[in-house]
């Protein structure tokens, strides 16, 4: 069965990587039932608003099953909210699932908004060599998720899907589009839902190529 295996939430502290030099990205379980909200989740916090949170990156979930590949590999234990992820699920195929598709997760109805692109910050918290470029090769990261009805969520809260979209824009898809296969990026045209994201990704990395020049 689909559900949470953990809900986490982190604080903001200082850090010697990424260009604030600061981060929340270090999430831990909480007890008890943590109210999902259209910016987030309970008190989680967030140091980079320029690149996280608001309403298209109010949830980012990863699954137990790809944590433990990744033990595997890399031979490092990794607890629950280890790569800052606030929901860790368990039985669902996270990367499989299509953008737009909407479950319910306890007392919240979310909505597959995106998915995680890893930057600097990741690559210092995990600490493993050429983290991104092997995270994106990997090519399993995690969708992030709007809140269309908040609530409540705990740790064992089944994860029901209760709308799934009609296309094949899966999140494994559309990480590859934005990441190693950059051909792909006029389909994502074919999920309104998406939109939002996908223009704040362009956006960004114009910016980033502008800035270079």
């Amino acid at each position: 069965m689909a559900q949470v295996e953990s809900v986490n939430v982190g604080q903001t502290v200082d850090v010697p990587w990424g260009h604030l030099r600061r981060t929340a990205i270090d999430k831990r379980p909480v007890e008890g039932a943590v109210h999902v909200h259209p910016f987030g989740v309970g008190p989680d916090e967030i140091a980079d608003l320029q690149h996280h949170g608001g309403p298209d990156q109010a949830v980012y979930a990863y699954a137990r099953e790809d944590l433990t590949a990744w033990e595997q590999i890399t031979g490092v234990e990794l607890p629950a909210g280890r790569f800052g992820e606030n929901l860790t699920t368990q039985g669902i195929d996270l990367n499989e699932a299509r953008v737009g598709d909407r479950w319910r997760v306890g007392e919240a109805l979310l909505e597959i908004s995106g998915v995680r692109i890893p930057c600097s910050v990741f690559q210092g918290f995990v600490d493993q060599e050429q983290w991104v470029k092997r995270f994106t090769q990997h090519g399993r990261p995690g969708p992030y998720l709007r809140v269309i009805e908040p609530g409540g969520v705990r740790s064992g809260d089944p994860i029901e899907v209760v709308e799934q979209r009609d296309h094949d824009l899966t999140v494994g898809l559309v990480f590859r589009a934005l990441t190693t296969e950059r051909d792909l990026i006029s389909r994502l045209d074919e999920e309104p839902r998406l939109a939002a994201f996908v223009k704040r990704r362009l956006a960004g990395r114009r910016r980033q190529g502008s800035s270079t020049r």
